[in-house]
């Protein structure tokens, strides 16, 4: 059997299909560690196939990624070897199949199978082919008598949801079984597109019009006014004019709430300790009304390539960027009206955005993180005025990372105190729990409650005194 690395197949044309070029980007993925997101956009940059195929590639790769733990279990049932004996390609060639039969309706089985066969053979060798349509046609034949787990314990949630078991653990410690299956179930569906409408070009009803004239089906949100939700594009999202136009900021919901709950002024000086690209940060302008200035740090000078790309496109001019560790940051003292405070984290409430996420979060990383949160935090608290405010946000669920480290803040900094949110949030159709916690000064949403991703927030106010 010649090895993976010399079985790189083309056919004449030096064309692959739709499946090969999917495989292909499954292998790079699982056996060279490269990012799913990352990689699947580069190989989409250089494609010329057709929308549907190029839809048909990216979930084929995500879905697969997604649900490997899911998909292994299934596929070591039919498997006389151990998964982690097989041909790197012959196991991802049967994880993209076996993908295909149980999760996509719309793809017929033979069809799946005969080019799971094909590919086999040109990546693999003609013997190992007939183990894959032998595996496979048993799979097909038995799926709907699959046994998994039993049902009341934790393994079946990890390995039927596909998801790491200490993760599922500390969903089940922290929101019992019922909850900790919404929340699973929320991460394994194809995300959202969600546009945030640029106040300084347009409004949210004028944009949605816009991109109907372009061909796009979309609505505003019910639960974020300022939010359009995309149901369907006839193409790639930078090759509409409204985005061209820097009418809209593409931004997950809960994201969305940040800078609302901040509610910066024109004509205030507003810090962004962790800008990245700018999602908040621009929005902060356009709060703004683009008057006033937004001081922008990021440790890596690319991402703040990027953030002065999307402010130009949005028309804001207000924003200038420092490339630094917002840590180590020794000037400014008691000069930011409010800071905003994204910090890095778990990502535990966005593991439904990138399908490889899950399977690179370990608890182990956990306290380095606490401790660049807390200095983050300390940082905010020696730049903002007295009176002045900060908010502390996370895409993370996690206590550790979010109650319980605004506690501790507050017992450091006595002259800190939570600023209720319930009336920054008056649009918002919270339950009772959220709505207690935001007029506490908090507020958690869990992944999928409210049909957005999983975020905290607490709005800190420095006392005058």
């Amino acid at each position: 059997m010649r090895s993976d690395k010399e079985k790189h197949y083309r056919d004449e044309s030096g064309n692959r299909s739709v499946r090969e070029e999917a495989l292909e980007i499954i292998y790079e993925i699982n056996q060279k560690g490269a990012f799913a997101n990352l990689t699947l956009d580069k190989s989409l940059q250089r494609s010329s196939l057709p929308l549907q195929e190029r839809n048909l590639i990216t979930e084929l790769v995500n879905g697969t990624i997604r649900m490997q733990k899911h998909l292994d279990w299934v596929l070591a049932l039919f498997l006389q070897k151990p998964l982690d004996k097989q041909n790197h390609w012959f196991l991802n060639i049967l994880r993209m199949s076996a993908y295909q039969l149980l999760f996509m309706e719309n793809i017929p089985p033979y069809a799946c199978i005969n080019e799971a066969v094909d590919l086999t053979r040109k990546k693999v060798n003609s013997s190992m082919a007939k183990v894959a349509n032998g595996v496979l046609r048993n799979l097909m034949r038995q799926k709907d008598k699959l046994e998994y787990p039993p049902k009341h314990e934790p393994a079946y949630l990890a390995v039927y949801y596909a998801h790491p078991d200490w993760i599922v653990e500390y969903y089940l410690e922290e929101y019992g079984w019922d909850k900790t299956e919404l929340i699973l179930e929320y991460n394994n569906r194809r995300p959202a597109l969600e546009f945030r409408c640029n106040k300084l070009k347009t409004t949210p009803e004028g944009l949605v019009r816009i991109l109907a004239e372009e061909g796009v089906d979309s609505h505003i949100s019910p639960f974020v006014p300022w939010s359009v939700i995309i149901n369907s594009l006839p193409g790639p999202i930078t090759s509409l004019k409204a985005y061209q136009q820097g009418l809209f900021y593409v931004q997950n919901q809960a994201s969305a709430l940040a800078v609302p709950m901040l509610d910066p002024q024109p004509g205030e000086k507003i810090i962004d300790l962790c800008a990245g690209v700018g999602g908040k940060t621009t929005h902060l302008a356009e709060e703004m009304n683009n008057e006033g200035s937004v001081l922008a740090f990021d440790l890596y000078p690319k991402k703040l390539t990027i953030l002065a790309q999307n402010a130009a496109r949005l028309g804001i001019t207000i924003i200038t960027s420092q490339a630094a560790d917002a840590t180590q940051i020794t000037y400014g003292e008691g000069e930011a009206d409010r800071v905003l405070l994204d910090v890095p984290c778990s990502g535990l409430g966005v593991l439904n955005r990138r399908s490889d996420a899950r399977w690179h979060k370990h608890q182990e990383d956990l306290p380095a993180l606490l401790d660049i949160q807390r200095a983050l935090l300390d940082q905010a608290a020696r730049m903002v005025k007295k009176d002045g405010l900060i908010l502390y946000s996370t895409c993370s669920t996690l206590k550790q990372e979010n109650q319980w480290q605004i506690g501790a803040f507050l017992e450091r900094h006595r002259d800190f105190r939570l600023q209720p949110l319930i009336d920054r949030l008056h649009f918002l159709p919270l339950r009772d729990e959220e709505r207690k916690t935001a007029a506490e000064g908090m507020l958690l949403l869990t992944p999928g409650l409210y049909g957005t991703d999983g975020m905290f927030y607490a709005l800190l106010r420095r006392l005058a005194g």
